[in-house]
């Protein structure tokens, strides 16, 4: 199953408790960014299941896959998530909102613009009419809230569930809902992809 590296912690609980469930089950989870994800689709990878964290990259695997003689599957949207900024534990800095990343003595990071976080930080920061320049992009949202948890940025744009699966580590600061944006989760069965028995 390969899932967008948002889904990390709640599909992999599920995946133990199906495998329970099943005894003789064996589930196997590839954890990247959405546009990873695809790309290794599109170079032969096996799966049986696609979810990604936007529709963007979930119609770019259809697309590969008709493109390839495949059949297109039928996505499903599953989930849905917002952004939040991410701080230090107990927000030592004192952000309160968007304008704050725009300091030029903040380290703030962000998902590169090619996976979904990126995109959605971008266009939140655009609503916001917030400029800024990021002191990185990473691959996926756990590179940010890794940098964050380690202090090695200020803060980072990332899904509320990251904020809250981190816990105590961080903390959130809300976007405004007029600003925010809703992430779709689609998920899809590969059912003409080659897959490992």
């Amino acid at each position: 199953l390969f899932r967008s590296s948002s889904l990390t912690d709640v599909y992999t609980a599920l995946g133990d408790a199906f495998m329970a469930a099943h005894p003789g089950a064996d589930v196997t989870f590839s954890f990247a960014g959405s546009s990873d994800l695809v790309a290794q689709i599109a170079e032969g990878a096996p799966a049986d299941v696609l979810a990604t964290a936007d529709m963007k990259n979930m119609q770019a695997a259809i697309d590969g896959l008709v493109a390839g003689g495949g059949v297109a599957p039928t996505p499903t949207v599953f989930a849905t998530n917002q952004m939040q900024i991410v701080v230090g534990a107990g927000n030592p800095e004192g952000i309160t909102g968007l304008a704050d990343l725009a300091g030029t003595d903040l380290l703030v990071v962000l998902c590169a613009a090619d996976v979904p976080c990126g995109t959605y930080a971008a266009t939140v920061l655009e609503q916001a009419g917030v400029a800024l320049v990021p002191v990185s992009l990473e691959q996926n949202v756990k590179g940010v809230l890794s940098k964050v948890t380690l202090g090695e940025a200020d803060a980072g744009i990332v899904y509320r569930t990251d904020v809250i699966a981190a816990g105590d580590a961080v903390t959130g600061v809300d976007i405004p809902a007029d600003v925010n944006v809703t992430a779709e989760y689609p998920v899809a069965a590969l059912t003409d992809n080659d897959v490992a028995d």
